[in-house]
């Protein structure tokens, strides 16, 4: 199916027939989904590695806050030119590049001698998951049609957020192990032989698929783009840990003037008949405006409360590693299985299990925040299931169903910025959330301040209330079905 820049109806996706590409086998989608989940599980891995990293690198405040800012900076301001790429010179060869250097620049992070070489190093490992990711999304979009493009997506959704979960239980059962002496580096050096298996599986199984009129590269959209996010994300990850320097305010400052800078670059080249790095036409298609609407603040969420929860587990419980590690088990699970049946729940209920399961989410988060102010600081793991089972129930229905609504009608040619788009918005909502949320934990759990159990229950009741919002904004979500 072939579209042109300038419009992007509702009605461009392919339900019926083949596929636009080849098909993309079972074996192929279980290969892309590895390449998934590799650069999720590393972006959340190292939250529960932060102390030992800090203990043996010897690094300063910001700089440790850099291990993780400079991956989801890099990865944020570059997938949407990775999607583009992988429609124009082939989503196969994208993918292919992207995984081998995803498993090179890990290489490089696990045997860093140093925290300098280790931030340079993580930043090149999230430019290579952004040149990986989107073209998973555009891979199945080009390959599958029907029911079982649906099913594809939903068990991307699920992907992504089951991977989030194994990035802090792998992370904590790797760093409490120690191998061979080895403290926090196996972490990383755990994706090369992964790496390398997903490269030989995709030589073999992944088809490969292009735009059928590629829209070439927008350069000054490229460029704004990355002054945007860079300007917005750089200050909200280190602003904190600097004492908010004066180019911190500065940059901040900036991003409205480049964020309009790239809407009207973006829209005037449209109008023209250019190849606008985000067509404002794909926005205008109701799938992807209404999910973006309720993606943010569900990202915003989950972010901040992935990163708040095993800081307290860890900081304010002193579980340890593993212990915080082994607290997520519960979520983990009830996660995957809400993931493996949602396609049904879907072509049942619609739209309807977006808000139902942001509902869950609220009351499995109220239910925490419950558990943590009753039994602090004697909280067992058994204590914190429940709340967790919840929790995972209530994900495993938004993540999953939203990325299907999302990309449910968007052309095929715009596979790969559609992906791109969304991904974006992910990884851009995530560092929004851990800025906004996490600065604000740090601060109130502080001594002389709430302390750790009033700042924990505070802000978990706050994401309650932002899993009320996402529950409200998603009934306006169209049927993906």
């Amino acid at each position: 199916m072939t579209t042109n820049t300038t419009t992007a109806p509702a009605s461009a996706t392919v339900a019926t027939g083949a596929p636009a590409g080849p098909a993309l086998t079972s074996a192929g989608l279980v290969t892309v989904l590895l390449g998934a989940a590799l650069p999720i599980i590393d972006f959340f891995i190292v939250n529960v590695a932060l102390p030992t990293i800090n203990a043996d690198l010897h690094a300063s405040t910001a700089t440790l806050e850099l291990v993780v800012a400079a991956y989801g900076i890099a990865y944020a301001v570059l997938l949407v030119l990775g999607g583009r790429l992988g429609d124009t010179f082939g989503r196969r060869r994208l993918f292919l590049v992207g995984l081998t250097l995803f498993t090179l620049t890990s290489l490089a992070c696990g045997l860093a001698p140093n925290a300098t070489t280790l931030v340079l190093a993580r930043a090149a490992q999230g430019a290579a998951s952004a040149m990986l990711l989107p073209q998973v999304l555009s891979i199945i979009q080009a390959g599958t049609t029907g029911e079982r493009r649906s099913r594809a997506l939903g068990l991307f959704g699920a992907t992504g957020g089951i991977s989030t979960v194994i990035g802090q239980l792998l992370g904590g059962a790797l760093v409490a192990a120690d191998l061979f002496g080895s403290s926090w580096r196996p972490i990383f050096l755990v994706n090369v032989p992964i790496g390398i298996v997903g490269l030989l599986l995709a030589r073999r199984t992944v088809p490969d698929s292009r735009a059928a009129n590629p829209l070439g590269v927008d350069r000054w959209g490229t460029a704004l783009l990355a002054v945007s996010l860079l300007s917005l994300l750089i200050p909200i990850m280190e602003g904190h840990a600097l004492g908010w320097p004066w180019w911190t305010i500065a940059l901040l400052a900036l991003f409205p003037f480049a964020a309009y800078g790239f809407v009207r670059v973006e829209t005037s080249l449209e109008r023209a008949g250019g190849t606008a790095l985000l067509p404002p036409a794909l926005l205008r298609t109701a799938s992807v405006r209404h999910g973006l609407t309720v993606a943010v603040p569900y990202f915003c969420g989950f972010g901040s409360f992935m990163f708040v929860y095993a800081v307290t587990l860890q900081d304010g419980l002193h579980l340890g590693p593993l212990g915080a590690g082994l607290a997520l088990t519960p979520m983990a699970v009830a996660y995957f299985t809400t993931s493996l049946v949602s396609s049904h729940l879907v072509a049942r209920f619609g739209r309807k299990i977006v808000p139902i399961g942001g509902a869950v989410l609220a009351l499995g988060l109220a239910v925490l925040a419950g558990s943590a102010l009753l039994a602090w600081p004697e909280v067992s793991l058994w204590q914190l299931a429940p709340a967790m089972v919840l929790v995972g129930v209530g994900n495993g229905m938004i993540m999953s169903t939203l990325f299907r609504v999302v990309l449910s009608r968007v052309p095929t040619d715009l596979a790969g910025v559609g992906g791109g788009v969304l991904t974006t918005t992910q990884q851009t909502s995530l560092a929004l959330g851990v800025a906004v949320f996490g600065s604000l934990f740090a601060s109130l759990s502080l001594p002389g301040a709430l302390g750790f159990k009033e700042a924990f229950v505070l802000v978990i009741g706050l994401l309650a209330a932002l899993a009320v919002l996402v529950s409200l904004l998603a009934r306006k979500l169209p049927d993906p079905r």
